[in-house]
Order: C-alpha cells, then sequence, then structure tokens
C-alpha cells in the first residue's frame, strides 16, 4: 500500500491553529460527510464502491466529500491495487478535541441536576 495524500499528522503535544479547527468544523457540519466519516471511522477502511452502497450517495458525491475530508486531514487515502481505500485519521480528531477544549477554557462542562 502507498499513500495518495499525507494529512497533517498530530501527536500528543502538537496544538491544531485555529484555521485547521474551523476546515474541520465546516467539513463535519455537512450531514452526508458527517455520514461517510462516520462509516469510515467505524470500520478499518472503506473503498469508494463500499461508500457509494450507502443510501442516497453517488460516486460524484463520494468523491467530493471524500476530497474534502482529506483536505480536513480526517482521512488518509491508501491504494491497493486498484482499490482506493479511505481510513480515519485518530490523531487528528484528538488534536481537534484539544483544540476545542482549549477553546472553551478547558473547563469540564457540568451536567446539570
Amino acid at each position: 500500500m502507498w499513500r495518495e495524500g499525507r494529512p497533517v499528522r498530530y501527536t500528543s503535544g502538537r496544538p491544531m491553529d485555529r484555521a485547521h479547527v474551523e476546515k474541520i468544523s465546516k467539513a463535519l457540519a455537512d450531514k452526508t460527510r458527517l455520514r461517510i466519516f462516520e462509516a469510515i471511522s467505524a470500520s478499518k477502511h472503506m473503498n469508494c464502491g463500499e461508500i457509494v452502497s450507502m443510501r442516497g450517495v453517488t460516486p460524484a458525491t463520494v468523491s467530493h466529500h471524500l476530497k474534502i475530508l482529506s483536505e480536513a486531514a480526517l482521512i488518509e487515502c491508501l491504494r491497493e491495487g486498484q482499490f482506493v481505500y479511505s481510513q480515519a485519521v485518530p490523531e487528528t480528531i484528538e488534536a481537534y478535541t484539544r483544540a476545542l477544549t482549549k477553546i472553551a477554557g478547558g473547563k469540564k462542562s457540568a451536567r446539570p441536576r
């Protein structure tokens, strides 16, 4: 397998800049893209055909959404023979969560009783 693109990799101490937080937020704001990201995250990896088989998603739509998710470094695409597989990049979500926590002032929300 070889990498189609190389998303930014976040380590435990590397902070995410505000522009990337905005890019991820916009990427996940679309309901179809969020559904695709959820499906990819729930499996080891998915190819385009598997994603297309989700109801209401055309190949062109999948391609468009995968590009946006990849540009936000939420997924990476790996080629294996004639297939391109997408897999989630958990380090990005971890860095995104840390960045949102920092924006919120590091406070843990208290649940109302």
